[in-house]
């Protein structure tokens, strides 16, 4: 039990190195250990085709989303097999500003190859008309990898206010705990919802996350919960937030 108010833990940001490229450990690990480390479940995000993505990029459209959803799909086989819950969702890049989507699964993405090509505005267009929701990642974090801070609050449902590598004393990158707290800020200038997340690229887990008073019961139930705002932690694994 994370919390006896909020006992169901969730990690929302998560990677495997079946598509990540910087990921370090498969979904089925990833599922393993974040279960014994008192997770209800975890959301599987890889970065997709406009991130540090390790999948062929010669392969036609279908045959990609096939193998870039191995992660999830190696996850999700061990979480049904072991009563833990694995949900779906990317990491969308667009020249370094990244966004985590919820809410579209396999089938919609290989049915919407224009999702691949689309701006930040047609990705939310898109993402909507499938009932699915655009948080934007880490809004304020600065890398080699990041030419410039990039916000689009008209074209987002909510910012990640609390990314446990910029705050957490286990993380050994992107550590700055400022740049939570600017997308914290931003959140409420733009009245926006917020979630939390790890980032975690291996199985030494931070603790992050959003915790719930009941088990979500699908990736929609969990959407309907941010942009429904209600109530629950957010945590970097150290510190708790309640929104």
């Amino acid at each position: 039990m994370y919390h006896k108010d909020y006992p169901y833990l969730y990690e929302t940001h998560l990677h495997t190195c079946q598509s990540s490229a910087c990921a370090q450990a498969t979904g089925k690990d990833m599922a393993r250990v974040a279960k014994e480390a008192g997770y209800a479940g975890i959301f599987v995000t890889d970065h997709s085709w406009g991130g540090n993505n390790c999948i062929d990029a010669t392969l036609p459209w279908q045959d990609w989303v096939h193998e870039f959803c191995k992660g999830y799909e190696d996850a999700k086989a061990w979480g049904d097999a072991n009563d833990f819950q694995v949900f779906f969702g990317y990491e969308a890049g667009y020249q370094g500003t990244e966004f985590l989507i919820y809410g579209v699964d396999e089938a919609w993405l290989c049915a919407h190859p224009e999702i691949k090509d689309a701006t930040v505005e047609e990705q939310y267009q898109l993402i909507h008309g499938a009932g699915g929701m655009v948080i934007h990642a880490h809004p304020y974090r600065e890398e080699w990898y990041i030419p410039e801070i990039r916000l689009f609050p008209e074209w987002v449902d909510g910012v990640e206010g609390i990314n446990a590598t910029h705050s957490s004393s286990k993380s050994i990158s992107h550590n700055d705990p400022e740049y939570d707290t600017l997308a914290i800020a931003y959140a409420k200038k733009h009245d926006l919802p917020m979630t939390a997340g790890s980032d975690i690229h291996s199985t030494n887990l931070f603790g992050g996350g959003m915790a719930f008073a009941t088990k979500l019961a699908s990736v929609q139930d969990f959407c309907q919960r941010v942009m429904g705002r209600g109530h629950y932690l957010l945590t970097n694994g150290e510190n708790v937030t309640l929104v």
